[in-house]
């Protein structure tokens, strides 16, 4: 039976936070939902924490043999269980808002021109409290896909609801990325689909040291080169937007090559990073843009 919207939930090894994100989405406002969690061969008591759930709506999916095959894998098969007529995707350390399905879905349900809408929110410690918000006032959607190319500003898929045929027009999650297949894929929906933003606190993303973007940083930022390759020959990005972003890539790169005290590699980044786009830099060492 199809429904209105599909949430679905890559979990691995997050006993410690599946519960909440799980109750995040189970406790909506917007109650016409299917929740699908697939849990991507955990070792922790996640799965027991997903099996004490009765809720007719949630249903639990593995890989064949319950391995670990990364989460582009694990969204790829709740993707092809899902049935609603629109898509929403959450990590299993994150949660919502009680009215966000309801704010989005009832906003795209208003604006057939947009296929795809996200909301504010705020970044939180391990405890939930609130750390900083995830966009400062005065943010708005250009609907520019240079500008996701770039600085990849909006989290897709945690913190947005799009409707079903622009993941179909787009295709699965690319699963031979074990990090940053969020950024690809956000690249991919900005390419053929008009954005909205809702000014809402409406989600919100958990810092914490075990998180996937705090273990594989490195590997995010490494990846971000095959992602902006892959973007060029399919988009034909501009020149400008080429070496704005490999900036930004060998930048990151610094910054983990410093926290790892590999001097030698960080200060090769951070020369990159100033000639590939010295204008930003200079802003960013005068204190005139924040880096997180």
């Amino acid at each position: 039976m199809s429904v209105l919207v599909s949430v679905i939930i890559p979990a691995y090894n997050r006993d410690a936070y599946i519960a909440h994100t799980v109750e995040s989405v189970l406790n909506q406002s917007l109650t016409d939902l299917e929740l699908i969690v697939v849990d991507d061969g955990s070792t922790d008591r996640t799965r027991e924490v997903l099996d004490s759930y009765t809720d007719s709506r949630l249903t639990i999916l593995e890989h064949p043999g319950g391995i670990n095959k990364g989460q582009a894998a694990a969204i790829n098969v709740g993707l092809k269980q899902a049935s609603g007529e629109y898509l929403a995707i959450l990590d299993s350390d994150d949660y919502w808002a009680p009215e966000k399905l309801e704010t989005l879905v009832t906003y795209l349900q208003d604006n057939p021109e947009y296929g795809l809408v996200y909301s504010n929110g705020f970044a939180v410690d391990p405890d939930g409290k609130p750390l900083y918000p995830i966009y400062s006032d005065g943010h708005e959607e250009q609907n520019d896909p240079s500008r996701v190319v770039i600085d990849c500003y909006f989290l897709l898929p945690n913190n947005a609801v799009l409707r079903r045929e622009i993941m179909t027009k787009v295709g699965e999650f690319d699963e031979s990325l074990r990090a940053a297949q969020d950024h690809d894929m956000a690249i991919r929906v900005a390419e053929v689909t008009k954005m909205a933003y809702l000014d809402l606190p409406l989600f919100f993303y958990r810092r914490h040291p075990d998180s996937i973007s705090s273990q594989r940083k490195h590997i995010r930022w490494q990846n971000g080169f095959y992602i902006l390759d892959k973007a060029v020959k399919r988009y034909g990005y501009s020149n400008a937007v080429i070496r704005q972003r490999k900036a930004v890539l060998h930048f990151r790169l610094y910054q983990c090559r410093k926290q790892n005290h590999q001097w030698i590699s960080a200060l090769s980044h951070l020369l990159m990073a100033g000639l590939l786009n010295p204008a930003r830099a200079s802003r960013i060492l005068r204190g005139l843009e924040a880096v997180h």
